[in-house]
């Protein structure tokens, strides 16, 4: 109930905080960085198992089952851009503790002066060193934290930062249903990019359920994430009210109605648990179709999908994110139990 109560007082604090002028800075901080969560879409914060990518995102899933589990994702976008991830769990008697690395490289760039001269090349970075505490209160219940260093690197300019963060976890007694709270990226940058630069953190509101049919083999899911903010909807600064030629009336510009706000907020999953080996996902998101579709050839823009493999000492994932005809983000995540390969 402490805790409960606690989230109740620093909600309006996170929601109002996001009023104040300024760019946010530190925009990988809310990027997929797991084979799973590319190909669900959107990250899976209400199921609790042993996937440290996920206790990442909600430090609340952190459990037993997540001890000595060392996991490696890694992605490969368009134009040489590659993220990666790197955590690993271990218990202490006062919870399970994960260390995590994330990470993005843009790739190389030309640079050139005001006169079009070319000067040599520069590369681009962003980086996140942290490390998330998970605590289970009772069967149904747990709650987590993180802390993680931030740091980005623009050919000579530099910003850096630290983010707190927190979750909590709860499932009912049948185990099929269970919902997941996070709070992500409440912070400061202690270093910016130049020094009139007024760059915020992204901080993300995220809320999730989750529900196993009990007699079949699938998992459904829903993600509601930017919670803080209710329109993220983009809206054209440029348009301007119309004219109808016959009437002469003013057509005024479409606004976003009620209910498209509202999706634009929603992730939508599913995992069909095939076997004990193999898990099929697939994933959609509202707010990534309409933003990144092109207008007269939409696609599969919004959708992901991937694959689960479960081996001897070894799970293999893979994950597909179809972004639009521009690109897509294809992961692998490979994971493993150091307890395993122990010598019996």
């Amino acid at each position: 109930m402490k805790f409960l109560a606690f989230l109740i007082i620093l909600y309006p604090v996170i929601f109002f905080s996001q009023t104040y002028v300024g760019s946010n800075a530190f925009a990988f901080l809310n990027a997929n960085y797991s084979a799973r969560s590319n190909a669900l879409g959107g990250n899976l914060i209400a199921i609790q198992d042993n996937d440290l990518s996920m206790a990442a995102e909600n430090p609340a899933l952190l459990n037993s089952k997540s001890v000595r589990m060392l996991q490696i994702n890694q992605s490969i976008l368009p134009n040489g851009i590659s993220i990666g991830m790197l955590n690993y769990a271990f218990n202490t008697k006062y919870g399970v503790f994960a260390p995590t690395i994330k990470y993005i490289s843009y790739g190389k760039f030309e640079s050139y002066d005001e006169a079009g001269n070319r000067l040599g090349t520069f590369t681009a970075s962003d980086y996140s060193i942290g490390i998330s505490f998970g605590r289970t209160v009772n069967k149904l219940i747990s709650i987590g934290s993180s802390l993680t260093f931030l740091g980005s690197n623009l050919e000579t300019y530099s910003a850096y930062g630290m983010t707190f963060g927190f979750g909590a976890f709860i499932k009912h007694p049948n185990e099929l249903f269970s919902a997941g709270f996070s709070v992500k990226n409440i912070g400061f940058t202690f270093k910016d990019y130049t020094t009139s630069s007024k760059s915020m953190l992204p901080i993300n509101v995220q809320a999730g359920i989750s529900y196993k049919l009990k007699y079949a083999p699938f998992r459904f899911s829903v993600l509601g994430q930017q919670l803080n903010k209710w329109n993220i909807v983009y809206e054209d600064p440029n348009l301007k009210p119309t004219y109808d030629a016959l009437t002469g009336d003013t057509i005024p510009v479409k606004t976003s109605s009620f209910f498209t706000k509202i999706m634009h907020h929603l992730n939508f999953q599913v995992e069909l648990l095939a076997s004990k080996n193999t898990t099929f996902r697939l994933g959609f998101d509202y707010h990534r179709r309409q933003q990144l579709k092109l207008l007269d050839r939409p696609g599969m823009a919004g959708f992901s999908t991937g694959i689960a493999l479960n081996f001897k000492k070894i799970k293999f994932e893979y994950g597909f994110l179809y972004y639009s005809k521009a690109g897509q983000n294809h992961s692998i995540g490979l994971s493993t139990n150091l307890g395993d390969w122990k010598k019996k």
